[in-house]
């Protein structure tokens, strides 16, 4: 979609603290999306559910993104950063008050669904706020305290989400409750928060007919584009098993049911991601590439000895170095397609990495689900591990043929 944007003009005051607080707005709206993951171990112990509804819980989670992306994650380019972000947040809490007066399955469900479709307005909409608002305030400086920023609200936010989650459940009482009137509180400041920041679009007096997001292969190099849509689908996958089954099987298979260390678990591992992409930030993209499929490889056979021999310390540390590895891989796919993609294509291009990235999050998770019901918990999370080592491999013998 072609369309003329102005940036509203701001004091850098305003920008300067707009940009703070949609950074926290980001933060809240994706740990939120989180919440939930250290929890799933006490809905599966008051409603008897199986790891493969809980796979199919956090499923619809995932489809809500990508359903939100592909409808309406570049409407806020004409629409206003701000009138998307007020809905998207407002979805949130609906979600939040779901948890809460509905807890049984249909209701997990729907609360899931609807946090997705939230999630995927504001984290094309925020990044693009984030950016344009540090722009604004800072207009001769470089990227770096977007990218750090963005990173950190996004995948930390993520992280955030299941370690207070945990927290709450551990040291305060109605562990199923708490959780969701805290992140109700923090989502309604939130939005208080965006409707005191500067808006940085000027919609157009002619609104662009609607569509959909296009989807678009980077014409120039579908062999590269290939290498990094893959990657990004197996940095994904690493980071829906742990938003997923993961707190279960540290649970059940590894005997530690602390309601904490199941929040810390994907803390751990969006924190790693998010520490080692904003340290990745001096690196080429070849050598981000080579970085991130080296650490996710080695943090998955870590995190395989870990399964084999019930050793938590091995599996906490596999789940870090393959967080990092994935935080980096994915960050190595996004810079590769917005170089090799023509200008004018470049929002279709990545539109079409994310949509497999988050593929990732729902495929895995959901074969992983099935593998449950008739395999043990262990081997089947080692057949996981040693699938996505053999993508990695795949990955890197695609991408050395490709350069030869």
């Amino acid at each position: 979609m072609t369309h003329d944007r102005v940036l509203a003009p701001h004091r850098r005051t305003r920008d300067g603290t707009g940009f703070w607080l949609i950074g926290a707005v980001f933060a809240v709206s994706m740990a939120f999306s989180t919440v939930p993951a250290p929890l799933y171990p006490i809905y599966q112990r008051e409603d008897g559910f199986t790891s493969f509804t809980v796979t199919v819980i956090f499923a619809v989670y995932a489809v809500g993104v990508v359903t939100s992306l592909l409808l309406a994650g570049h409407l806020s380019d004409w629409a206003g950063r701000k009138r998307v972000l007020l809905p998207a947040l407002a979805l949130e809490a609906l979600a939040a008050v779901l948890f809460l007066a509905w807890p049984a399955l249909p209701g997990l469900i729907i609360a899931r669904f609807l946090t997705g479709l939230g999630v995927g307005m504001i984290t094309a909409t925020a990044t693009a706020y984030l950016l344009e608002l540090h722009a604004a305030d800072r207009p001769d400086a470089g990227r770096g305290r977007f990218e750090v920023v963005s990173a950190a609200a996004n995948l930390g936010g993520l992280g955030a989400g299941t370690l207070i989650a945990g927290a709450l459940a551990q040291f305060v009482a109605a562990p199923l409750r708490t959780p969701y009137v805290v992140f109700l509180v923090l989502l309604a400041l939130s939005a208080v928060a965006v409707v005191a920041a500067p808006e940085t679009v000027v919609a157009p007096d002619s609104p662009p007919r609607y569509r959909p997001q296009r989807i678009r292969v980077a014409s120039n190099d579908r062999s590269g584009y290939a290498v990094a849509t893959a990657s990004a689908f197996t940095a994904f996958a690493v980071f829906g098993l742990f938003t997923s089954l993961a707190p279960s099987f540290v649970a059940g298979a590894l005997h530690h049911p602390s309601r904490l260390l199941a929040g810390s678990l994907a803390f751990l591992v969006f924190g790693a991601a998010a520490f080692t992409q904003a340290l990745s930030g001096p690196l080429t993209g070849r050598q981000r590439f080579t970085a991130g499929l080296i650490a996710q490889a080695s943090g998955l056979i870590v995190l395989a000895f870990g399964m084999r021999f019930t050793s938590l310390a091995l599996f906490l540390a596999g789940g870090a170095v393959a967080g990092a590895g994935a935080g980096v891989l994915f960050k190595s796919g996004v810079g590769a397609v917005a170089q090799m993609a023509p200008a004018d294509e470049r929002g279709e291009a990545l539109a079409g990495l994310f949509l497999i990235a988050y593929l990732g999050l729902i495929g895995p998770a959901l074969g992983l689900g099935i593998a449950t019901r008739y395999l043990p918990a262990t081997t089947a999370m080692l057949w996981f591990s040693g699938s996505l080592l053999a993508a990695l491999g795949a990955i890197a013998l695609t991408d050395r043929a490709n350069r030869s």
